[in-house]
């Protein structure tokens, strides 16, 4: 005894607890939190309240308060309790009988099924299987039956799990995972209850002694065995520490880190785990209960309850180092450290660069012992340890290692990931652990935007993807609806990305799919399209699979291999269903070269396809059909450059082969009207000859020549059809205008006098020599102007100034302005006079008289007044007499007028005047003062056209107020 570890502290005096009754003793306690409950022998249970405080010199008292006390009814005593905080109940064994009692008022649980007869004993797993937080398991040995079973109970009742047979009738228990480790009638054994593997320990005799059985850590145990050695044994059945010796006559034990706990008849001893040596020894009598609950070691008379309070451990190695036990001071410190308070060990002393330094150096570590030997037995702590690391870190490490092998414990890695918000790394430590529902209700708790992850943008896409590879179906109905109301597109990808060979796998019925899916229209079509194109792939797999076997087979008919090769091309080029990438993938190491290059083309890789067919393959014919069939439903340009393609592969070799010429030069001249001359020229070799490619420049040239013609008649007939809608055009705009005296002219706002008038675009009158001034206010005056210098002479001697041109007085005029735009044949011109009124020609509605430049008019009148509008709109008057037969060219802004000279019949005096332009003009008609109309039309003129006006005779009976 070297050193003082434990103080022994009162926690419930007998007077608190039973008063005066001297036969009431304590059974069984259970510490829970801050409450303390006993079981007693007259059926009682007792819950108290105990206050813990510490003195200035650190010396620890209890405080009890009594809460409640509850009898029971069984008048038998209270055996065994074990509190469940999660369920805040009490699992009470009494008479034999497992009941479950609340643990805020101790009232039992009255549902049915939440009691188990017939019990001896049982105990509670520390490390559950079933993953549920909200489940307790239990072992429990029955009376008479060599079984030990197992139930989980709940809030409201117990349900049995499994029931394990034993070799003999157990005595005593204790659970962890799977598990069992029984003291039965004459020895020890461990078993794993779900494997059903059994490992015998050691022997022993129930009949001299009590067994012990005590769960000390994970998958380790402290045992009782002859000779008063307290045994530590593994899941493996192997012992992993020494032996600690102590009393013959060990009553309970417990263990509290680094120490071992024993009672026997009248003391308490303290052994070391770490040197097995006796640390301490404390008196205490009439003790029959030891126990040790979250760190605290309970001990219980008959009549009283005590804590044994552990010293500080940094107190207890100052004392050994007073006592110059350096060596064991050393020990403790070594083996007690995670016991010692963290602030003890503290490096950074608050410098955080030094704290990220120390986990970066923890992780790394960790990392490189996870896959070694030395972790044997750590390996949960270890990966737990990286998890927690990698999550607080936010390290890309955290992916990596719950995507790989790994065993992070679910109880303690959860909450710590849901703290940093890493659920999708939740979501995989869930799959991991066999829980997909949980897995995939976080993520679309994620993606619904109720909990904030970015980890993963496209998490919708990968629910999906999970959801198709997902082996349990009901939990792809459940959450296939959800997948499918955010993206039908992508929703039914559940459906069409699964798997179709997987053995292990159910299968999906398509019929079923269908049925389900006829509320999404569109999510219905593509699955429907995803099973043609299945059986497509699945069909071209067969024929590829028949040709493949009819190849290898000796002595197969050439015939036979032709007609499956036939039927798999024609499959391979007019099918647009099947899977490229999975088809050329299979073909690529087979001599199916046809069959490679039409896959290549699907692809749209036609350099690749022609090279095998010409490099290859070495068929020509081939490579020109593969043009012809890739290119069927392309354009022109499209097929061109195929073509081209084809051409440079034989031009473009670079070992002379004379093989690849004639092949050029048959492609150029059998399909000379695919390609473009000029380019094959450049592409051409200057030693060929070109009379070997005269059938090619015979068929470019015919071809271009063809082209150049069609376009010439399409062009005409755009340019007729053009006509015709600007005739009828014309023919709706050319209505009357209506001049009388009581309308004001637009530009000087007098009134009309006369009939004679100028219509502005816009179908506004004004005078005649309003429109005159303001032609020569223009800007464009002095071009208006010159254009009398591009006059023949004759015609400039003729010209009379402007405003002074000869009037008759019984005659009048009024000109409209109207748009012509007419096209122009060089060949061709026709001039014809109507009367649009009644459709009828002039002069007895005999045909007029025309050649190229003149036609006769019926006309009366000797001059002949010209009116052309500018670029900007203005209107410019001249006047001129004309002779017969004159005609002749002037230039006005670098556009040629062709003038048309239009002779009366009768003077031979009167002229017309038709300016053909290149662009857009106004033109004039003409009315006499009858009301009879004249109308020039003019048929192949090369754009808008300007008509000019005559004078017409007025009649007398004619009003001067409008036509």
């Amino acid at each position: 005894m070297s050193v003082k570890a434990f103080e022994l502290v009162p926690a419930v005096g007998r007077e608190l607890l039973m008063a005066d009754k001297a036969l009431i003793n304590i059974e069984c306690i259970e510490f829970c939190g801050k409450h303390l409950y006993v079981g007693t022998s007259d059926c009682f249970i007792y819950q108290f309240l105990l206050e813990e405080s510490a003195s200035a010199k650190g010396k620890v008292t209890y405080s009890p308060q009594k809460l409640l006390h509850k009898y029971l009814g069984l008048k038998k005593p209270v055996s065994e309790l074990r509190a469940t905080s999660a369920l805040e109940r009490l699992i009470v064994l009494c008479d034999c009988t497992i009941m479950v009692v609340d643990m805020a008022s101790l009232e039992p649980v009255t549902s049915s099924g939440t009691r188990i007869k017939g019990v001896l004993s049982f105990c509670v797993n520390e490390n559950p299987v079933s993953g549920d937080p909200f489940c307790v398991e239990i072992g429990v040995i029955l009376a008479k039956r060599r079984t030990v079973q197992i139930y989980m109970v709940y809030e409201d009742r117990v349900q049995m799990a499994k029931e394990v047979a034993t070799p003999e009738q157990p005595c005593a228990v204790s659970l962890d995972g799977y598990f069992l480790c029984l003291a039965l009638s004459t020895q020890y054994i461990i078993l794993n209850y779900n494997t059903g593997a059994s490992q015998d320990l050691f022997p022993y005799n129930s009949q001299e002694k009590k067994p012990i059985v005590k769960r000390v850590g994970r998958e380790e145990f402290l045992l009782a065995a002859p000779g008063g050695l307290g045994m530590f044994a593994t899941a493996e059945g192997i012992s992993q520490r020494a032996p600690v010796k102590w009393s013959e006559n060990v009553i309970g034990a417990a263990v509290c880190f680094p120490y071992v706990v024993a009672l026997d008849d009248g003391f308490v001893t303290v052994h070391s785990m770490l040197d097995q040596q006796l640390k301490q020894t404390l008196s205490f009598r009439d003790g029959h209960i030891l126990q040790d609950f979250e760190g605290k070691v309970v001990l219980a008379s008959t009549k009283a309850v005590y804590v044994l309070v552990p010293l500080p451990l940094e107190k207890q190695i100052q004392d050994l180092l007073a006592g110059h036990h350096v060596e064991e001071a050393l020990t403790l410190t070594e083996g007690a450290r995670r016991n010692i308070p963290k602030e003890k060990f503290q490096l950074a002393q608050g410098d955080q660069e030094k704290v990220q330094q120390c986990k970066r150096f923890l992780i790394s570590y960790l990392r490189e012992v996870r896959g070694t030997e030395g972790t044997n037995g750590w390996r949960e702590d270890v990966d737990t340890a990286l998890l927690k690391l990698y999550a607080e870190e936010n390290h890309e490490s955290l992916l990596d290692l719950l995507a790989s092998d790994n065993a992070c414990l679910l109880p303690e890695s959860a909450p710590w990931l849901e703290k940093h918000c890493k659920y999708f790394a939740l979501g995989l430590l869930y799959h991991y652990n066999g829980q997909d529902d949980a897995a995939l209700q976080t993520w679309v708790r994620v993606v619904d935007g109720e909990l904030q992850d970015f980890t993963r943008s496209d998490l919708y896409e990968y629910v999906v993807d999970f959801l198709s590879f997902c082996p349990s179906l009901p939990v792809v109905w459940k959450y296939a609806d959800w997948a499918l109301k955010k993206n039908q597109e992508v929703g039914v990808q559940i459906f069409t990305r699964r798997p179709k060979e997987d053995k292990q796998q159910k299968q999906m019925n398509p019929d079923d799919v269908i049925k389900y899916l006829h509320k999404y229209k569109q999510a219905t079509v593509l699955y429907l399209e995803h099973l043609k194109e299945r059986f497509h792939t699945h069909l071209a797999v067969l024929y590829l699979e028949r040709v493949l076997s009819l190849i290898s087979t000796s002595h197969t008919p050439a015939k036979q291999v032709t007609h499956a090769r036939e039927q798999f091309q024609r499959l391979l080029k007019e099918s647009n269903l099947y899977q490229v990438h999975l088809l050329l993938d299979k073909v690529n190491d087979t001599d199916l070269l046809v069959e490679r290059a039409t896959l290549h083309g699907k692809l749209e890789e036609h350099d690749k396809a022609l090279y095998i067919l010409v490099h290859q393959l070495k068929s020509p014919s081939a490579a020109e059909e593969y043009c012809s069939w890739a290119s069927m439903s392309q354009d022109h340009t499209y097929r061109q450059r195929l073509f081209h393609l084809l051409l440079s592969l034989y031009l473009s070799t670079n070992v002379p082969h004379s093989g690849h010429t004639v092949a050029a030069v048959d492609l150029l001249n059998r399909h000379a009207e695919v390609f473009d001359a000029v380019s094959v020229l450049r592409s051409l070799p200057e030693a060929w000859s070109l009379q070997l490619l005269r059938p090619f420049f015979s068929g470019a040239l015919r071809g271009s020549m063809h082209a150049r013609r069609t376009a010439q008649v399409a062009l005409g007939l755009a340019r007729s059809e053009n006509l015709l809608l600007h005739h009828d055009r014309l023919k709706y705009l050319g209505g009357p205008v209506f001049v009388s005296e009581k309308k004001g002219c637009h530009l000087c706002h007098n009134t009309f006098s006369e009939p004679d008038c100028v219509c502005l675009p816009g179908g506004v009158p004004v005078h005649m020599h309003c429109a005159a001034q303001k032609a020569r206010d223009s800007p464009i005056k002095r071009h208006c102007m010159n254009r009398s210098n591009h006059t023949p002479a004759h015609h400039r001697g003729q010209r009379h100034e402007e405003g002074q041109h000869p009037r008759s007085t019984d005659h009048h005029l009024c000109a409209v302005w109207c748009q012509l735009v007419l096209p122009l044949d060089d060949d061709e011109e026709a001039v014809n006079a109507y009367d649009e009124e009644d459709g009828d020609a002039l002069q007895d509605k005999e045909p007029v008289e025309h050649d190229r430049h003149t036609a006769k008019l019926p006309s009366e009148a000797p001059v002949c007044r010209d009116y052309s509008d500018s670029c900007e709109g203005h209107a410019e008057q001249r006047e001129h007499d004309v002779g017969e037969g004159q005609c002749g060219q002037e230039q006005v802004d670098g556009r040629a007028h062709g003038r048309l000279l239009i002779h009366n019949q009768a003077d031979d005096r009167i002229a017309h005047e038709a300016n053909a332009l290149h662009s857009g003009t106004t033109g004039l008609l003409c009315f006499t003062a009858t009301g009879r109309r004249l109308r020039l039309t003019e048929r192949q003129l090369y754009g808008p056209t300007l008509l000019s006006v005559q004078r017409a005779p007025r009649s007398d009976t004619d009003p001067a107020s409008g036509f």
